[in-house]
C-alpha cells in the first residue's frame, strides 16, 4: 500500500510498541504531527524540548522500554542535545526524532537548518539522516535495536520534511542484520571460571555494581551471587536499587559522597568484582590509590569500558544477566568472619548520620520521611547537587528502576521532566522529584504539562536559598568566598504552583514535614512542596577532588 513517509514512520513506531512520544511541534515536523493526529500513539506536549528529552529518558529508566522524543529542526533539535547527552552518559535507551529542512536545502543555511547529526555525533550511540523515504521503516527498526541492545544509549533519526511528505509502498523490514554490530552477550566460560576461582579463594572480596545491573535486569542474579558467595555489595549512584540496601550484605553507595564503610571496604579489599560499572572518577577518587591491594574482575557488555580508567586483571565481556547466571554455578559460600567483623566495626564507627537537633528542618530528615511515608515503594527522581546526594544517601532503595538521576552528565533540571515520563510509564506508582530551589527552576515550565494532563507527580523542593553544592565547595575549598551562589530572588513556589493550577504547600516547621508529605501523596494531582531547610547543611561524607576515597571529610577514621 502506498503511504507517506510520516505514516510509514508512525506505523514503524507502533510496531516497536511505542506508547508515548514527548516533544513540541514545528514547521519541519508538521507532516509527522498530521499523521500523529489519528494515531494510537499518545503525544505528550511538553513546554521545552529539553523537558521532552528528559521525560523520554525517565520513561525509559522507569520501564526498561525505549523512550521517544520528537522536535523540529534547528532550535528544536539543539534544545534536545542536553537530554541526549544525559541519556548517552548514563546508557539510557532513547530514540530522538528531529525534523530537518528539505534535502535539497541541506548545507545552504536554510531557515531553521542545523547539522544536528554533526552536533550530536559524540553524544549518540548512532545517528541517521534519512534521505530516501524507502529507508524509513528500516531505519526506525535499526534505531530501536541499537538503542536497546549491547550497551544501551540514544539514537537520533534526522528527518528532512520532503522525506516525510514523500510517498512509497510500505514494506515491513526483515529481521535486522548489522554485520559490524554484534554485541557479546555470553561471557567467555574460561574467564568466568577463572573469576569464580579467584572469588572463592578471596579473604576480603567486594562486589562493586553499577547501572548495568539495572539495565540488564540482573538484580536477582546479583542477589544470588552475593548470598551464595557471602560477599558485601556496594553500588554506584546509577546502581542504586540494583541490590537491596536493607540487606545485611549491603554497603550502600561508594565514592565521593558514598558511605565511609563502602569506601574503606573497597580500599582494603583483596578482590573487587565490578559488574556493569565504568570506574567513574567520582567513584575512584585518586586512581593510583583506588583498591590498591585488589585483583580486579570486570564484567561489562562494553569492551571499551574495560581497563579504560582502571587496569583490570580478569576481564569478562558479556551481558551481566547471562554472565552472572553462569558465574553463580561456580561460586561457593565462604564465611569470612574476620572481614565482616571489620566491616561491622567501620559501620559502627562511621554511620551515615546527621545532626537533627534544633528547630531547623534538615534536608536528610525530609528524605527519611519520604521513605517512611511511601513505605519505600516510590519512584524517586532527582535534580543534581546536594538534593541528589541526600536522596541517594537517606532513601533506602530496595528495587531496581526506583532511583532516576543524571549521573554521568550531572544535569540540573533533569528530575522534574524525568518524573513525568516515569509517572506515565508507571501510573500506579507514587513518583517524587527531589529538587533544589536552583535546579527546579531549570525546567519548571513543565508544571504546565503535568497540570494540563493531570500527571500526579510530587515535587519536593529542598529550599536552602543557594546553589547548595557549589556553596558547599566554596565553603570548604575557597575560604567561604561565596561567589554567585545566593538564590535571593527566588519565586514564591507555592504561588507559582497555584498559578499553573497545581497544589502548593510551604513547610517551615519540622512537625509539619510528615503530615504535608502524607497529604501530598494522597492527592491525585501534581503537588509542589517548598521545604525551607537549613541553609548551611552540607553533604557528608565527602571525598575532596583528587583525594583517594578513603580520605573523607565528615568521618571519624
Amino acid at each position: 500500500m502506498i503511504k507517506t513517509g510520516s505514516h510509514i514512520l508512525i506505523n514503524a513506531l507502533i510496531r516497536e510498541g511505542v506508547e508515548y512520544v514527548f516533544g513540541i511541534p514545528g514547521g519541519a515536523v508538521l507532516p509527522l504531527f498530521d499523521a500523529l493526529y489519528e494515531s494510537q500513539i499518545k503525544f505528550i506536549l511538553t513546554r521545552h524540548e529539553q523537558g521532552a528529552g528528559h521525560a523520554a529518558d525517565g520513561f525509559a529508566r522507569a520501564t526498561g522500554k525505549v523512550g521517544v522524543c520528537l522536535a523540529t529542526s534547528g532550535p528544536g533539535a539543539t534544545n534536545l542535545t542536553t537530554a541526549i547527552a544525559t541519556a548517552y552518559m548514563d546508557s539510557v535507551p532513547m530514540v530522538a526524532l528531529t525534523g530537518q529542512v528539505k534535502t535539497f536545502l541541506i548545507g545552504n543555511d536554510a531557515f531553521q537548518e542545523v547539522d544536528i547529526i554533526g552536533i550530536t555525533r559524540p553524544i549518540t550511540k548512532h545517528s541517521y539522516l534519512v534521505k530516501d523515504v524507502k529507508d524509513l521503516a528500516r531505519v526506525v527498526k535499526e534505531a530501536f535495536y541499537l538503542a536497546n541492545s549491547g550497551r544501551q544509549g540514544p539514537v537520533l533519526i534526522d528527518l528532512p520534511v520532503d522525506v516525510t511528505m514523500a510517498e512509497c509502498e510500505e514494506i515491513i523490514p526483515p529481521e535486522i542484520d548489522l554485520p559490524g554490530y554484534k554485541p557479546t552477550y555470553e561471557g567467555n566460560i574460561r574467564q568466568i571460571k577463572i573469576a569464580a576461582e579467584v572469588i572463592n579463594n578471596a579473604r576480603r572480596p567486594v562486589l562493586y555494581t553499577g547501572g548495568g545491573i539495572i539495565a540488564s535486569d540482573s538484580a536477582k542474579e546479583l542477589l544470588e551471587l552475593a548470598e551464595k558467595g557471602n560477599i558485601p555489595v556496594t553500588t554506584t549512584l546509577m546502581g542504586l536499587g540494583g541490590f537491596p540496601e536493607n540487606h545485611n550484605l549491603s554497603l550502600g553507595m561508594l565514592g565521593m559522597h558514598g558511605t565511609a564503610y563502602a569506601n574503606f571496604a573497597v580500599t582494603t579489599c583483596d578482590i573487587l568484582i565490578a559488574i556493569g560499572a565504568r570506574f567513574d572518577d567520582r567513584i575512584t577518587g585518586k586512581i593510583d590509590e583506588f583498591a590498591p591491594n585488589a585483583k580486579i574482575i570486570h564484567i561489562d557488555i562494553d569492551p571499551s569500558s574495560i581497563s579504560k580508567n582502571i587496569k583490570v586483571d580478569i576481564p569478562v565481556v558479556g551481558y551481566a544477566q547471562n554472565t552472572l547466571r553462569e558465574l553463580n554455578k561456580h561460586i561457593s559460600f565462604v564465611e569470612r568472619r574476620e572481614w565482616f567483623d571489620k566491616i561491622k566495626q567501620w559501620k559502627e564507627q562511621n554511620p551515615l548520620t546527621y545532626n537533627n537537633s534544633g528547630d531547623l528542618i534538615k534536608p536528610q530528615y525530609v528524605i527519611e520521611q519520604i521513605y517512611e511515608a511511601t513505605n519505600g515503594e516510590a519512584i524517586i527522581t532527582t535534580e543534581v547537587g546536594q538534593n541528589q546526594m541526600w536522596a541517594a544517601q537517606y532513601y533506602t532503595y530496595t528495587k531496581p528502576r526506583t532511583f532516576l538521576s543524571s549521573g554521568g552528565l550531572g544535569t540540573m533540571g533533569y528530575g522534574f521532566p524525568a518524573a513525568i515520563g516515569a509517572q506515565l510509564g508507571c501510573p500506579d506508582k507514587i513518583v517524587v522529584d527531589i529538587a533544589g530551589d536552583g535546579s527546579i527552576q531549570m525546567n519548571i515550565q513543565e508544571l504546565s504539562t503535568v497540570v494540563r494532563l493531570n500527571i500526579p507527580v510530587k515535587i519536593v523542593i529542598l529550599n536552602n536559598g543557594y546553589l547548595g553544592m557549589v556553596r558547599q565547595w566554596q565553603e570548604l575549598f575557597y575560604d567561604k568566598r561565596y561567589s554567585s551562589v545566593s538564590l535571593n530572588g527566588n519565586p514564591d513556589f507555592v504561588k507559582l504552583a497555584e498559578s499553573y493550577g497545581a497544589k502548593g504547600f510551604l513547610i517551615e516547621k519540622k512537625e509539619d514535614v510528615r503530615p504535608t508529605l502524607e497529604k501530598a501523596f494522597f492527592t491525585k494531582q501534581p503537588v509542589v512542596m517548598d521545604f525551607r531547610v537549613d541553609p548551611n547543611e552540607n553533604v557528608f561524607p565527602m571525598v575532596p577532588s583528587g583525594k583517594p576515597i578513603h580520605q573523607m571529610i565528615g568521618t571519624m577514621a
